[in-house]
């Protein structure tokens, strides 16, 4: 089986909820890129990567295709045996850029998948359950619309609720936090994301204020050394966000006891295939870790998903797909979608969804025939 061509597609995705808030940066429209393989066996293979937006990490949609740009045409006619094989062929065409490449990744499972008669989920070790829990998050907002919308959720089966901080006066912060607890309780697992917007020394103040409230600290600060620094004097348990930028990092802090769980990005970490190694890592030290990304449609969920459901039930602490804020899907036939706090593992081969091009915003590219 040989990649015969490549489509690279732009799908504009609103916030059908009005703008989407963290501590450093405020979205209302997402910019996703996805990749439509197709073989000389005439077998479609799809993929996906949506950064959210240019500051969040240093990714962004026009470095995605950018990147696309220099690898697709020295993919064309690359045989297909296995992920890891064209995963080889990427990094020999360009060093770098895995949140671009986790996209020809996700699309190269999809298509053996297929070839195979099996789902992704099989080539990544297979499912352990059919179904996974997700989690919501609680954007930057009042503590009363903090509460509200949590208790909502937990009330609709969700079982845990990421509570967004940062960017604002620490009172608030706290406010929030305790507003949600009074919320929901122990109804729901808490995490608390300030998705880097800490100092060390806030970081510790604000721990130390809501000692009483169980919960796991997300991301407080910025750099791994400012992480470091926080190693033994907090309360409160710490996953490691957007400081994993590659398997090598998770090794890292896995080996120094530097976290107690990670809140994962497949693409981040390069797709599913090195998504696995990095799940495999925690398993050896049992460490809790989520398997998300930053945004996207079906395809990025499906493939969120298919990881998640291979992971050991006991460490999974969720699945965040962006449905819920997007309004649409790709693949109306096969949606990926949160039901009752749970996402159902997509059925069939590969992926489990076919995205309808008309339901994309337009092609930015085509390479080979």
């Amino acid at each position: 089986m040989k990649i015969e061509r490549i489509t690279v597609h732009q799908a504009r995705l609103p916030v059908a909820t009005g703008a989407y808030r963290m501590s450093r940066t405020s979205v209302e429209e997402l910019d996703s890129t996805l990749v439509e393989v197709v073989t000389d066996e005439g077998l479609t293979g799809w993929g996906e990567t949506c950064p959210l937006g240019p500051v969040y990490q240093p990714h962004h949609a026009l470095g995605a295709r950018a990147a696309l740009e220099q690898i697709a045409p020295g993919l064309v006619g690359t045989d297909v045996p296995s992920a890891r094989v064209v995963a080889r062929r990427m990094d020999a065409l360009l060093t770098g850029h895995d949140y671009a490449k986790a996209a020809v990744d996700t699309a190269v499972l999809d298509l053996l998948g297929q070839r195979l008669g099996v789902p992704v989920s099989t080539l990544l070790g297979g499912a352990l359950v059919d179904r996974v829990p997700s989690y919501w998050s609680v954007t930057v907002g009042s503590p009363e619309e903090g509460a509200r919308v949590a208790a909502e959720k937990v009330e609709a089966g969700y079982r845990r609720v990421q509570v967004k901080i940062g960017g604002r006066d620490l009172a608030t912060d706290v406010e929030t936090v305790r507003a949600v607890w009074s919320a929901v309780g122990h109804r729901a697992r808490l995490a608390v994301d300030a998705n880097r917007a800490m100092t060390v020394a806030h970081a510790l103040q604000f721990d130390r204020l809501v000692t009483d409230i169980p919960f796991a600290l997300e991301q407080p600060c910025d750099t791994l050394e400012e992480m470091e620094l926080l190693r033994g004097r907090l309360h409160h348990p710490v996953y490691l966000d957007e400081n994993t930028v590659d398997v090598g990092t998770v090794l890292r802090a896995v080996g120094s006891g530097l976290c107690e769980g990670f809140s994962f990005k497949v693409t981040r970490l390069g797709g599913p295939t090195k998504a696995a190694l990095a799940r495999d890592l925690c398993a050896l030290r049992s460490l809790p870790h989520t398997c998300d990304d930053a945004w996207g449609g079906d395809v990025i969920a499906a493939a969120c998903v298919h990881l998640a459901a291979t992971v050991d039930p006991r460490l999974l602490d969720g699945v965040w797909i962006a449905q819920d804020y997007i309004g649409h899907h790709y693949d109306p036939d096969h949606p990926i979608a949160v039901e009752h706090g749970e996402i159902a593992v997509p059925r069939g081969p590969g992926l489990g969804v076919h995205p309808r091009p008309e339901r994309l915003t337009g092609v930015i590219a085509t390479y080979g025939s």
